[in-house]
């Protein structure tokens, strides 16, 4: 049986990307210079490019590109530091980041993968210069629309009513009632660092409610990031969501015929809880040359299933 991941490796060359704004953005870049350009586009937002991504792409055939988002991970200024002004750190910010990189790097046209939120960020990004983009691979599909944003930090209180009510519990009284993803910026905003943190901690504990019953989950992968990754995640997501991430609200579905000629697949846990299946049906409706695998054993955080199909995919752009 095939392994679903590629041996791991190293980058074979890396550097930090001036952006403006003040921001340094990290990038590496893996396996053969001279194969097929890639671009890995991590989750989030805020979560930052683990080492394993590089080993969804196999090596021989892959120029692999990772990088960090504004202000997490690697890349400078951290937004775990209050100081850090987001203000130059929305979607448009990024999407310019995205254009930079293709170009620091020459590369003319890429391959994009991701999932979650990275999902959301490489659709934007396709819609805008679909004549860069080779193919799409997706494993988690999400277009952070108002419906999506609610169904995560509301509507899911359903299924978790203990957990969702200590996460809304997590603000002041006055706010429990409104915008909770709103408030959770605020706090994050707040100059005592014990407020900063106490908001961090209650964000990760509520988005770490959904491994309590997902097959394959991570328990504690919010809360076992370090404290600097975990307040600039929340602070980063925050942030974003609590201004829809900049985007028209269901924009990404409605001008998705604007990816049409480009290749794709998508691939999506039949069990995903923070980003239910419908979603990723409704794009695949509206994207002709996209392809949806649903993968019934599968949550957010995938499966064995899940990264064999999505090293189908990979390999098989690989070879065209």
């Amino acid at each position: 049986m095939t392994e679903p991941l590629y041996p791991p490796i190293e980058p074979y060359e890396h550097g930090m990307l001036d952006v403006g704004d003040g921001n340094r953005v990290y990038w590496e870049a893996c396996g053969n210079p001279e194969g097929k350009p890639a671009l890995f586009v991590h989750g989030g937002p805020g979560w930052g490019a683990l080492p394993i991504r590089r080993r969804c792409f196999d090596p021989d055939r892959y120029r692999i590109v990772l990088f960090d988002q504004r202000g997490c991970g690697r890349s400078t200024p951290h937004a775990s530091d209050p100081a850090t002004d987001l203000r130059h750190n929305t979607t448009e910010h990024l999407l310019g980041d995205l254009e930079r990189l293709r170009e620091h790097l020459g590369v003319d046209r890429w391959l994009l993968y991701g999932g979650s939120w990275g999902s959301t960020l490489l659709l934007a990004y396709a819609q805008r210069h679909p004549h860069l983009v080779s193919e799409i691979v997706i494993a988690g599909v999400t277009t952070s629309s108002r419906r999506e944003i609610d169904w995560l930090y509301r509507d899911a209180g359903r299924l978790f009513p203990e957990q969702w009510h200590q996460f809304r519990d997590g603000v002041p009284a006055p706010d429990r009632d409104g915008d909770l993803v709103a408030a959770y910026a605020r706090l994050m905003a707040d100059p005592d660092p014990e407020v900063r943190v106490a908001a961090a901690n209650a964000w990760c504990a509520w988005e770490d409610a959904f491994d309590s019953v997902e097959p394959n989950g991570t328990p504690g992968a919010f809360a076992s990031r370090s404290l600097a990754d975990r307040l600039a995640l929340v602070r980063i997501c925050s942030h974003y969501f609590a201004n829809g991430a900049w985007l028209p609200d269901g924009a990404l579905l409605r001008d998705a015929g604007r990816l049409a000629g480009i290749p794709g697949v998508l691939i999506h846990g039949r069990l995903d809880l923070s980003s239910p299946l419908d979603t990723a049906w409704e794009l695949a409706r509206a994207w002709p040359d996209a392809e949806l695998a649903v993968i019934d054993d599968s949550g957010h955080h995938g499966s064995d299933t899940m990264q064999a199909r999505i090293r189908s995919a990979l390999d098989g752009f690989a070879r065209q």
